[in-house]
């Protein structure tokens, strides 16, 4: 039996990369049952201020065809505590390069009043979306 039940984490998972692959590899090996938010467009829009290479419904379909996933789902905003309460998750795995980040650090706190574990993951040094698309314009 896994240490969780239902672990959820988020991405844009634009350009899928092998970073991406690890952090949800990882999770499954932590719970049972994975749901995964893919940022829509106007949410990385609207925080980045640039649009995805890789359309939202494009994005989602490729996150969903990973075996590690069993379920995914649109993230239409940053609020965790809200995800939590329309898909109730026992855990929230993150990369650890938001580790001390101040959106992350209210969401623990509002985690630890209901009982929702963060479990941050080692960054995949090396590779990003930002990376990719930086060789693809050599």
């Amino acid at each position: 039996m896994k240490q969780y039940k239902i672990g959820y984490t988020t991405g844009v998972f634009d350009l899928f990369h092998v970073g991406h692959l690890n952090i949800l590899k990882r999770a499954k090996e932590k719970c049972d049952y994975l749901i995964v938010g893919v940022s829509t467009d106007e949410l990385v829009l609207s925080y980045k201020s640039k649009k995805p290479v890789i359309p939202h419904v494009e994005r989602m379909a490729i996150v969903e065809g990973i075996k590690y996933v069993d379920e995914v789902v649109p993230q239409m905003n940053r609020d965790k505590l809200s995800a939590w309460e329309q898909i109730g998750f026992d855990v929230m795995f993150v990369g650890d390069d938001w580790k001390g980040n101040y959106l992350f650090e209210q969401v623990e706190k509002e985690f630890q009043q209901v009982g929702v574990d963060i479990v941050y993951f080692p960054y995949t040094k090396g590779v990003s979306s930002t990376l990719v698309k930086e060789k693809i314009n050599l």
